[in-house]
């Protein structure tokens, strides 16, 4: 720990351990995003429309879209929308749109799903105008990306989207746990709002991430079902682990789970609190390659503190040194 050491020299002996380390800590961070380097990278949306059904609901599927649209061009994506075209047969065009995205080598990929599903006991669709598409199609599809993917199913009896979906350096989040959750749902229309909101930026470091705007909808939807004293009809879930299993929004204390999972999984979080509509300036100014390296090193950095209680205190400091000095050099390198 000799930086850890060179810098809290002549602190008393007595100092706490973990205080001198929040020292150094401080001290990093003052160091980070004096970048001139300004990255340019490509991001992609596709926004699907799905047939509404009844009028109320084509207006509120407008509502989302837009402001969808509006935080997409904020962020610097490039969008498509399917699903608004009066000739257009939507499910050609969506295989379409997912092949070709998949072929890319830009950055993100925010696939979005708005509307209604139906799952019949063995797949999961989502209704579109004409044929609907299952998620085994979605992810036939989707298979060959190697691009940093989000799919965001907003749509009723979603769950089984994250069974067909998962994979590592993904985030999945459906507004249903199970394809039995038949109703309508109203998550979608408040992630709408979230996704670009600071108000739903809990650690407050200038931008709301895909994590904390499923937080921030979660809670408003549970919120909508106890004031209205009505049975909750819909439970949301994030996956970005690659396990299939997905996480409730229950088992996170501000942007952390606190919560641990059956038979000691990993839970979900990391990857999708990485991943912003709208960059920070200081994200911003990182290249692709850098914050690939970052996210990475973040990862190891949480799942260090899972370990924390396993290891003893000069180990635990001594490896967190190692990938904070890391983190460091990398913001220097930018």
């Amino acid at each position: 720990m000799k930086i850890l050491q060179k810098i809290t020299k002549g602190m008393k002996a007595s100092f706490p351990v973990h205080l001198r380390f929040l020292c150094f800590l401080l001290f990093i961070l003052m160091n980070v995003g004096n970048s001139n380097a300004f990255a340019a990278d490509t991001r992609s949306m596709v926004l699907v429309i799905g047939a509404p059904g009844e009028p109320e609901y084509a207006e509120q599927f407008t509502t989302s879209a837009d402001l969808w649209k509006r935080a997409g061009t904020n962020g610097g994506f490039q969008i498509s929308v399917i699903g608004e075209s009066t000739n257009e047969d939507d499910r050609a065009a969506l295989l379409n749109s997912l092949t070709n995205e998949a072929a890319q080598s830009g950055d993100d990929l925010w696939i979005l799903f708005i509307g209604h599903g139906t799952f019949d006991g063995r797949a999961a669709k989502f209704n579109l105008r004409g044929p609907d598409i299952s998620a085994d199609e979605i992810a036939a599809a989707l298979k060959p990306c190697k691009r940093p993917l989000a799919v965001i199913d907003c749509a009723s009896a979603s769950g089984p989207f994250i069974n067909a979906l998962s994979a590592p350096g993904r985030v999945i989040i459906t507004a249903t746990r199970s394809g039995y959750e038949l109703n309508a749902t109203r998550f979608g229309n408040y992630l709408a709002r979230d996704v670009a909101d600071p108000a739903a930026d809990l650690d407050k470091d200038g931008q709301t991430s895909l994590l904390e705007a499923f937080l921030m909808a979660s809670r408003q939807t549970q919120d909508f079902y106890k004031d209205a004293g009505r049975l909750a009809t819909e439970h949301s879930l994030i996956d970005d682990n690659g396990d299939g299993l997905g996480t409730p929004s229950d088992f996170f204390r501000g942007v952390r789970a606190v919560k641990k999972a059956a038979n000691g999984k990993s839970v979900d979080g990391v990857k999708a609190h990485q991943m912003n509509l709208v960059r920070s300036a200081n994200e911003q100014e990182l290249s692709p390659a850098l914050r690939a390296r970052r996210d990475e090193l973040e990862a190891q950095l949480s799942a260090l503190r899972d370990r924390k209680s396993q290891l003893q205190e000069d180990d635990y400091y001594n490896q967190l040194e190692k990938i904070l000095v890391q983190m460091a050099k990398l913001y220097e390198t930018k």
